[in-house]
């Protein structure tokens, strides 16, 4: 333990089990510890870093406006903020946006403005249906919308108005809603719940039955937007268009900001109904610009798919390696490799040792949401290690 992990542990809160690792340096896939040791990077700020650590165009882009202009409160219009406001409409089929700091934030956003369209349309109905397995955040709204008893135990009772049903289960979502229920909210792909994928028409299903009975859907994508999955955002994958999106992580490639999308019709937010003082400021919303243009512009949903199969088909030599590897989930560069028994950790800790970061998503599984400008040299590098590790348990 290092001076400064020693000072940690005396300052911090205890809400966090860190690895044993002081991280002060990063480019690309990349970081190095205080003592120069480098690391290859498969954890990705937890999703956060779309394209790698101190990308040059989101470098140059917080440079430049922290010259001009960092924070100037919502009561002004700010040029960065529309310009990536213009980007996300053009580039999805929402029609009006909303920015935060965090991923929590627009899920708070998002069920707020669900309410008042139920309260204005749906005869004052309030009611979310989420699922199980599910995660939206740490607020007491999103925590009471995220159907994970761990998350919702500490701080009961929680604020009502929200009824967990089983993932990629439509029948469940039918059966649960009622004359209260103003939307539902699913994630395409659950990521914190094990990169569980449902079956192909859950979404569509869940479309159909939100369209039969004028309830909104809302589609929590902060960890499978902005490429992650494949393509820009994972409803496109699926033939369906949320009424309301949420996004975060690699919306900024690095610096805090969310963001929730509504179709006009769900737009219903009067002034002075929802706000936020450090919301879409300058500074960050001109590194999310340089973001998601630069995604854009060099089709890095390409590369995604590319690579996430890649990666896939050889975690898939793994698991038929490997007896105790039990399943391979995910799609692009939001990947799972599950086993038998809860070795996530043993695993975690062992692939540290080989030089590469790695995220226990389960007690029994791995996650791997490295950045989107990886390639097959990293990818290699990473099965390498895995092999290593792996081999050194008995079969």
């Amino acid at each position: 333990m290092d001076d400064w992990q020693e000072l940690e542990q005396k300052l911090y809160m205890r809400v966090i089990k860190r690895l044993p690792v002081t991280l002060v340096q990063g480019q690309g896939a990349r970081v190095w510890d205080i003592d120069g040791r480098e690391y290859l990077d498969f954890v990705g700020g937890w999703g956060v870093d779309s394209l790698g650590h101190c990308h040059p165009v989101v470098v140059k882009a917080l440079t430049e406006q922290a010259r001009n202009l960092i924070q100037a409160s919502n009561q002004f219009y700010t040029i960065p903020q529309i310009q990536l406001a213009q980007l996300l409409v053009d580039n999805s089929c929402l029609d009006r946006v909303f920015f935060c700091n965090s991923g929590a934030e627009a899920n708070e956003g998002a069920i707020k403005l669900a309410r008042r369209y139920g309260k204005l349309h749906l005869k004052g109905a309030y009611e979310i249906i989420t699922t199980y397995g599910s995660f939206h955040g740490r607020t007491l709204a999103t925590v009471a919308a995220t159907g994970q008893d761990k998350f919702q135990q500490p701080y009961i009772p929680l604020p009502d108005g929200f009824v967990n049903v089983d993932y990629d289960n439509v029948e469940a979502i039918k059966a649960a809603t009622t004359n209260r229920t103003c939307a539902v909210m699913v994630e395409p792909i659950q990521g914190e719940g094990g990169v569980n994928v449902p079956s192909d028409n859950y979404l569509k299903e869940i479309r159909a039955w939100c369209d039969d009975k004028g309830i909104l859907l809302i589609l929590d994508e902060i960890q499978t937007g902005i490429g992650r999955v494949g393509s820009l955002f994972a409803y496109q994958q699926y033939g369906v268009e949320p009424d309301i999106m949420t996004l975060a992580k690699g919306l900024g490639s690095g610096v805090p900001i969310g963001a929730f999308l509504a179709k006009e019709r769900a737009s219903v937010f009067a002034p002075g109904e929802h706000g936020s003082t450090f919301g879409g400021n300058p500074l960050v919303c001109a590194a999310s610009v340089a973001t998601l243009k630069f995604i854009i512009d060099n089709d890095i949903p390409r590369n995604v798919r590319q690579l996430g199969q890649y990666f896939k088909d050889g975690l898939e030599k793994l698991k038929a390696k490997f007896g105790f590897i039990t399943e391979v989930r995910g799609r692009g560069l939001l990947l799972a490799l599950a086993f038998t028994n809860n070795i996530a950790e043993e695993m975690v800790l062992a692939c540290l040792d080989e030089n590469l970061l790695v995220n226990q998503v389960k007690p029994n599984a791995l996650r791997f949401m490295p950045p989107l400008i990886i390639n097959e040299g990293d990818v290699d590098e990473v099965l390498g290690i895995l092999e290593t590790v792996l081999s050194r348990r008995p079969q």
